[in-house]
């Protein structure tokens, strides 16, 4: 493993990630290829009658937004871990993909370059 390289089981760091295809101050030194986190969830019963009976009032579910947000950071944790796996320390490009596989049941992917950067330096 080559100094700055992430160690097997880490993460990259959460600011370390853009949606850009460069990091504002950092030069990209090697890239690693395309990174992803998936995950599938199903609702539970509880959680459908709950989001139903929300449904019924109005407004916002919020049961189906934190099971959605979860589901959203969950699939974006794994993304960074296979990023400092490969022995990446950013991400550019992040995106996100959500697929219904089967009713109740959701597919969500996280996905983007993973890069090794280093700061760029100031004259």
């Amino acid at each position: 493993m080559a100094v700055g390289y992430p160690a097997s089981g880490t993460m990259v760091a959460h600011a370390m990630v853009t949606t850009q295809f460069e990091l504002d101050g950092f030069r990209v030194v090697r890239s690693f290829g395309v990174v992803r986190g998936i995950v599938v969830r199903s609702r539970s019963i509880v959680g459908t009658i709950g989001a139903t009976l929300q449904t019924i009032l109005g407004g916002n579910i919020t049961l189906l937004t934190n099971l959605c947000e979860k589901t959203r950071a969950d699939a974006f944790d794994l993304m960074l871990q296979h990023a400092a796996q490969l022995g990446g320390n950013a991400v550019v490009g992040a995106r996100y993909d959500a697929t219904e596989i089967m009713q109740g049941v959701t597919e969500v992917l996280a996905y983007g370059t993973a890069v090794f950067v280093e700061p760029i330096k100031q004259s």
